[in-house]
């Protein structure tokens, strides 16, 4: 059965997005686990491989069941879009130990043989121990697998939100959902979002609207199916995961070199996806303050246009830097 989240009048005015590093974190601790999700992070893995090698994550594994129930307390959805990993680890210590102990149950009986394994034992005989060693092991992934690649990794998803974020004020809900996710479709005579999983969820969101979190490492499934007292979420992967992990851009056109010169058509040929200064000057291998100069050149030309996402301003390119960059009209 698949997983329907139900809108009413209110709900319809209450989608929004947030991106979480805890679920990142999540998602590279199942990554780790689970093959058939490495494919684009296979420049990541080789990177972090000797790190990860002496983490002891078979509690986190324990709990990430091929089909079946995940612990929501460990991967709760964030409460805002600007939230930090401290601030959601946060959360995850003061779980109430006793609803905690009935996720980790639940989710131990979905994996043949866990629930009587030692980790398993571990994890059930302490509810208040099983959440502390839980939140210590998330903090220890996200220092190794996640922390020096989150500038990186933030500017991927928050790319996504602003390109979303269009779809749905130029084509409502229905162009949104459409493009979000294979397995995602919008039923306009029932206005339910319909989710196509093996397991079975059915909520009303009762006026607290959908929030929409982008994922790098969730590729390629999405998740859903959040229960109350937990926000209505659907995880979906990011646009744009193929180049995540790739080094510095290509060359770029003679012509554009020529004209802006090498440094400022390197910095306007790399924004295929919109991105901070931080993400670029880590893509192109600059120093930040040489790139924030180009930024600043190239928004004086009209060839990009500035976006604050939170904390952060990506930049895009305009109608003019986008037939620069790309030969459109014969200008490259």
């Amino acid at each position: 059965m698949p997983l329907h989240h139900r809108f009413g009048p209110g709900d319809l005015l209450r989608c929004r997005f947030a991106v979480s590093p805890l679920w990142e974190t999540q998602g590279a601790v199942r990554t780790l686990l689970r093959p058939h999700r490495q494919g684009y992070h296979l420049p990541w893995l080789r990177q972090i491989r000797a790190a990860a090698d002496r983490l002891d994550l078979r509690p986190l594994w324990a709990l990430m069941p091929a089909r079946g129930h995940s612990c929501d307390f460990l991967g709760a959805p964030p409460l805002g879009p600007g939230s930090t990993f401290a601030q959601e680890l946060e959360r995850v210590r003061s779980a109430d130990p006793w609803a905690a102990h009935d996720e980790i149950r639940r989710s131990l009986a979905d994996t043949p043989g866990a629930t009587a394994g030692e980790t398993g034992q571990l994890l059930l005989s302490d509810p208040e121990r099983a959440v502390e060693l839980l939140a210590d092991l998330l903090d220890q992934a996200w220092q190794v697998l996640v922390a020096p690649h989150w500038p990186r990794l933030r500017a991927l998803l928050e790319a996504d939100v602003l390109f979303h974020a269009r779809r749905l004020a130029a084509g409502g809900l229905a162009e949104l959902f459409d493009g979000l996710h294979p397995s995602l479709r919008w039923d306009a005579e029932t206005d339910t979002l319909v989710v196509d999983r093996p397991s079975h969820h059915d909520r009303h969101l009762g006026g607290q609207g959908l929030l929409l979190v982008p994922s790098a490492f969730i590729w390629p499934n999405v998740a859903g199916g959040f229960e109350p007292p937990w926000q209505p979420t659907v995880v979906y992967p990011a646009r744009g995961i193929g180049a995540l992990w790739s080094g510095s851009a290509g060359p770029a056109p003679q012509a554009v070199a020529r004209l802006l010169g090498r440094g400022r058509a390197e910095v306007l040929c790399a924004l295929d996806e919109p991105a901070s200064t931080t993400a670029l000057a880590h893509r192109l291998g600059r120093a930040p303050s040489s790139v924030s100069a180009h930024l600043k050149a190239l928004h004086g030309a009209g060839l990009l246009q500035p976006h604050r996402r939170g904390h952060q301003v990506l930049y895009e390119r305009t109608p003019l830097g986008i037939a620069l960059a790309t030969g459109d009209g014969g200008l490259a």
